[in-house]
C-alpha cells in the first residue's frame, strides 16, 4: 500500500473512532410511543419542560422482610446505566442477588399532565414472569408541583401486580418543573400608578436638570416651576384653615382684657376731683 494509501485508511479509522465515541458519550433521551411524527406539541412542550431534571439521579430504597430488599434507581428522560444501552430509565436492583430488573424504558414513554402535576410513564420494562399473565413491567411516576424545590421526595407508594393486565410500579416526586406558570398581568390601577409616577419621576428630574443646566437655576429654584407650588402650597394652607377652622373668624373672644378705650374712660372720670374749683 502506498504512503498516501496508508494515510488515507487511518484517517478514516480516526473519523469512524470519533464518531462511535461522539454517540456512545451522547445520552439518549425519551422517544414518546408510536411515530416521531404522531408525537404532539404537548408531548413535545411536556418533554422540554423536564429536561431540568435530565442530569439528576433519584434513588429509593425498600425493604420488606428478609425476603425483599430493593433499590430503584430513576433517571428522567435518560438511561440509568448508558454503558448498558437498555433504555432503562427506571432499574430495579436486588440488594442481596444484585440481580437488575428494568422497570420501563425510555424508549417507550407517555408523558401527559394536569393543571399541577406531569405524568411520566415508562413502558417496555422486563417480563414480569408468572405475575400479570408474563406482560412487560410499566413504571408511572407522578411528579406534583412544589414551587422552589428542583426535585425532592422520591419514593414508591406501591406495586399493583396482583391483575392480570396493566400491572404497573407508582413513583412520586415533588418538583417545580411541574408548577403552572404564575400569573403575572398587572391590574388596571397597577398600570395606571405606574405611569403616574413614571410620568411624576420624569417631570421633576427632566425639569430639574433643565433649571440647572439651562436656565442655571441654583437652590430652591432649580425645582421646575417652583413659584406655581409655592402658590399653590400657600392656596392649599389657606384652604385648610378655611375647611378646618373651629370657629368663625369674625366671632368675638372669649376672654375680652382691658382695652386703651375703657382705661381712657376710666381716667377722665377719676382726674374730674383734681380740676381747680
Amino acid at each position: 500500500m502506498s504512503p498516501p494509501c496508508h494515510t488515507s485508511a487511518l484517517l478514516l479509522v480516526f473519523v469512524a473512532l470519533a464518531v462511535a465515541g461522539a454517540e456512545q458519550s451522547e445520552e439518549r433521551s425519551c422517544d414518546v410511543v408510536g411515530d416521531e411524527s404522531s408525537e404532539s406539541q404537548m408531548e413535545r412542550a411536556l418533554l422540554k419542560k423536564l429536561e431540568p431534571l435530565s442530569h439528576m439521579r433519584f434513588n429509593v430504597t425498600v425493604e420488606k422482610g428478609k425476603t425483599e430488599n430493593y433499590v430503584y434507581n430513576f433517571r428522567v428522560c435518560r438511561e440509568v446505566d448508558s454503558s448498558s444501552h437498555d433504555f432503562g430509565g427506571v432499574v430495579q436492583t436486588d440488594r442481596q442477588t444484585g440481580k437488575t430488573t428494568v422497570i420501563g424504558r425510555i424508549n417507550e414513554t407517555q408523558v401527559f399532565n394536569g393543571s399541577d402535576w406531569i405524568m411520566l410513564i415508562y413502558k417496555g420494562g422486563d417480563s414480569y414472569g408468572r405475575h400479570c399473565s408474563g406482560e412487560k413491567r410499566r413504571a408511572v411516576i407522578m411528579i406534583s408541583c412544589k414551587r422552589g424545590v428542583t426535585a425532592s421526595s422520591f419514593s414508591i407508594i406501591s406495586e399493583e401486580r396482583e391483575k392480570e393486565q396493566e400491572c404497573f410500579y407508582l413513583f412520586e416526586m415533588d418538583s417545580s418543573v411541574a408548577c403552572p406558570a404564575e400569573n403575572s398581568h398587572l391590574s388596571v390601577g397597577s398600570i395606571l400608578l405606574i405611569t403616574f409616577v413614571s410620568l411624576i419621576a420624569v417631570y421633576i428630574i427632566g425639569g430639574f436638570l433643565y433649571q440647572r443646566l439651562i436656565v442655571g437655576a441654583k437652590g430652591m429654584e432649580q425645582i421646575p416651576h417652583f413659584a406655581f407650588w409655592q402658590d399653590l402650597g400657600n392656596l392649599v394652607a389657606d384652604g385648610c384653615d378655611f375647611v378646618c377652622r373651629s370657629k368663625p373668624r369674625n366671632a368675638p373672644a372669649a376672654y375680652r382684657g382691658v382695652g386703651d378705650d375703657q382705661l381712657g374712660e376710666e381716667s377722665e372720670e377719676r382726674d374730674d376731683h383734681l380740676l381747680p374749683m
